[in-house]
């Protein structure tokens, strides 16, 4: 366990609370409600007094969201699963926890393209497994990742549109590597947590629209994000059919079934459909704007930052700096010392390194007036570590 990453979300509520006016950047989350019809259902579910909410449900998942789930992947996201089953979790997050433990025996590695997911190099650890963090480029480099497949290797994750980069991996990179996967007997777990979340000209393709791919891809998805749903704890995933009996046993270890309350709000989120969530996603484009102007006006004032990207997806921001602090110090400096809150880069395999420190930078959350203030803050606080020269 003493391998395992401390949750830095937690590590930031705690600073968070001994600083009540800061600011947050940092957690990945909307700033919307989910769509009315969501509460409308579960409030007729809970007024009826339906029984069946009181009990155990389906293992993975009552028949009616299963058939919807099935519905959006096939028709709105063309994924090709033949040779897939469904599986629905408490959150995407959970799925990929099941997929490591059953993946991973002792010393299994998994290949990470940097930035990864801190919460997927946790999920391997605590199965047993290595998480390899593989220098493949921002997009990834599919021959790089090949060069980094050993004896032990057993998977290979992509994030896309990635977390904490916003890049967009383009659909012919993500199709290499699901074919590399393939070649070598490995898994490709594909995670689309943000897939509805555009903002440019690259278009997201799942790997999983591949003929044939789904007896070796995972693809992961959420309504955390999309719908405005974090606390309602619903993601779901498409998966090798010949893993799910390993899959159950995880499952009705660890959460028995998916809550069925939330699985009946789940229900309704999907039936409103893409079309609910895309003004939503539109109107983040002015504060991604805000997130560009505020880096713009922090370079014309002399500070040394720069935006990796182009981050085009999701609601992240890569921000490289001037510094030497990382980790806990330069949480502490950001929210104790200056009331906003930001991830380093250490989160996700990318600790300071020859004088430059990187901050993911959420911008889903807060409304403009106080995004304004705390990217103000923030770049107070970047300056206030950047070298003066004397």
């Amino acid at each position: 366990m003493a391998a395992v990453a401390d949750p830095v979300i937690a590590q930031v509520g705690c600073l968070m609370r001994q600083r009540p006016d800061a600011l947050s950047l940092a957690q990945g989350m909307v700033s919307w409600a989910p769509p009315e019809a969501v509460r409308q259902a579960v409030g007729r579910a809970v007024a009826e007094a339906d029984p069946r909410l009181d009990r155990y449900g389906a293992m993975q998942g009552e028949e009616a969201l299963l058939a919807a789930v099935r519905r959006e992947l096939t028709e709105e996201r063309g994924l090709d699963l033949e040779g897939s089953d469904l599986l629905v979790t408490a959150g995407s997050n959970m799925a990929f926890h099941a997929i490591a433990q059953v993946l991973c025996d002792p010393g299994d590695e998994v290949l990470l393209p940097l930035p990864f997911y801190f919460n997927h190099a946790m999920a391997i650890r605590l199965a047993g497994g290595v998480p390899v963090p593989v220098a493949a480029g921002l997009v990834p480099d599919p021959e790089r990742l090949a060069a980094a497949i050993t004896p032990r290797t057993r998977a290979i994750v992509t994030i896309s549109p990635n977390n904490p980069s916003g890049l967009v991996t383009p659909p012919e990179v993500l199709a290499a590597i699901n074919r590399l996967c393939h070649r070598h007997g490995l898994l490709h777990v594909s995670d689309e947590a943000y897939a509805d979340f555009l903002h440019g000209t690259v278009p997201h393709g799942s790997p999983g629209r591949l003929p044939g791919s789904g007896a070796h891809t995972v693809s992961l998805f959420s309504l955390s994000k999309a719908y405005g749903m974090a606390g309602w704890r619903v993601g779901y995933a498409a998966v090798p059919r010949q893993l799910m009996g390993a899959l159950a046993k995880v499952q009705d270890t660890v959460l028995i079934c998916p809550p069925l309350v939330s699985q009946r709000g789940a229900l309704a989120a999907l039936e409103a459909g893409p079309a609910w969530c895309r003004p939503h996603i539109a109107a983040l484009g002015e504060r991604r704007r805000q997130l560009f102007e505020a880096v713009a006006t922090a370079r014309a004032g002399g500070q040394a930052v720069e935006l990796l990207g182009p981050p085009d997806g999701a609601f992240y921001g890569l921000v490289r700096f001037p510094c030497g602090l990382g980790g806990e110090p330069l949480l502490r400096h950001l929210v104790l010392g200056h009331g906003v809150a930001a991830l380093p880069g250490d989160s996700f395999g990318l600790p300071p390194s020859g004088g430059q420190a990187l901050l993911r930078l959420s911008y889903g959350m807060l409304e403009a007036t106080a995004l304004a203030e705390a990217l103000e803050r923030l770049f107070e606080a970047l300056a206030a570590l950047q070298p003066t020269g004397d």
